[in-house]
């Protein structure tokens, strides 16, 4: 069988399977394309009539079985998941790399010090510190694991001056560091979500998805924290999901700003320091 075919075929049988996507891809035929191409350590450009061997099939043949019987997403069968055409390690101390931020870093001006705040794997401190080659970046997460992944991340892109990994719940940990910009993607899945997510969402740490009853209770804390973290005119960035109306009602005098991303506005607000709220919502 071509490797067309072989693609063609795994995408029949994910399809008939009823998976749930989101990790990277969202459709059996693009899942079955990362599973055969990555999986047999191609490159995305591969030749449609390359020969698949028997050997070959039946490494995909163990992924794709996993992929069906254990619902566990790609990314994770492969240890690989890529955002912002970049690959990035990944395992499950952290979740598979998904963010709207990092193709909004070239709009966000010329930053010196960026904070990226929950970094998990840490693909926004490594796409920040690309973006903004002159800049020092601070990343950091509650999570011993997700650190060690994020050091593995920094480390293959030869980052170790630049980026610096950091314990620390939220910004309580930083010492006294204050920044020209900071990214966060936080936990923010509401706790009604929580409770029905598809199989595969299971796989990945609970502590990096969920955000409380409304999915805001650790964005409230960074609203609180990021005054005193951001220099003057300094922007905060914060990846929200589906919860911009649960935050608006919750702070209906702040100017919030929403960029538009892949999956539409109000994923990923902006506010600058100037413009946070200091009312009695936050915190």
């Amino acid at each position: 069988m071509i490797l067309a075919e072989f693609v063609r075929a795994v995408a029949q049988r994910l399809r008939k399977a009823q998976l749930h996507y989101g990790h990277g891809t969202t459709n059996a035929r693009d899942e079955a394309a990362f599973l055969v191409l990555r999986g047999l350590g191609l490159g995305f450009e591969a030749p449609a009539e390359r020969v698949i061997t028997a050997r070959e099939a039946a490494r995909v043949e163990r992924l794709v079985q996993r992929r069906i019987r254990e619902r566990i997403p790609v990314a994770y069968l492969l240890n690989e998941a890529w955002l912002a055409d970049q690959p990035f390690y990944v395992d499950r101390r952290v979740i598979i790399p998904r963010s709207h931020i990092a193709f909004l870093l070239k709009d966000l001006g010329k930053p010196s010090r960026v904070l990226d705040l929950c970094t998990g794997s840490g693909c926004l401190a490594v796409l920040a510190a690309q973006a903004f080659p002159r800049a020092r970046v601070d990343a950091a997460d509650l999570s011993r694991g997700a650190l060690a992944v994020a050091r593995r991340n920094v480390a293959q892109r030869g980052l170790r001056g630049r980026v610096r990994l950091m314990k620390s719940d939220l910004m309580a940990g930083l010492g006294k560091s204050r920044y020209d910009l900071i990214v966060c993607n936080p936990p923010y899945v509401n706790a009604r979500s929580m409770r029905v997510l598809p199989r595969e969402y299971r796989h990945e740490p609970r502590l990096a998805l969920a955000g409380g009853p409304d999915g805001l209770a650790l964005v409230r804390v960074i609203l609180q924290q990021a005054f005193d973290r951001l220099e003057p005119k300094g922007l905060l960035v914060c990846e929200i999901g589906g919860n911009r109306k649960a935050l608006e009602r919750a702070f209906p005098q702040t100017p919030f700003n929403w960029p538009a991303t892949a999956a539409g506005t109000g994923q990923v607000f902006l506010l600058q320091r100037e413009d946070l709220p200091r009312g009695e919502n936050v915190g």
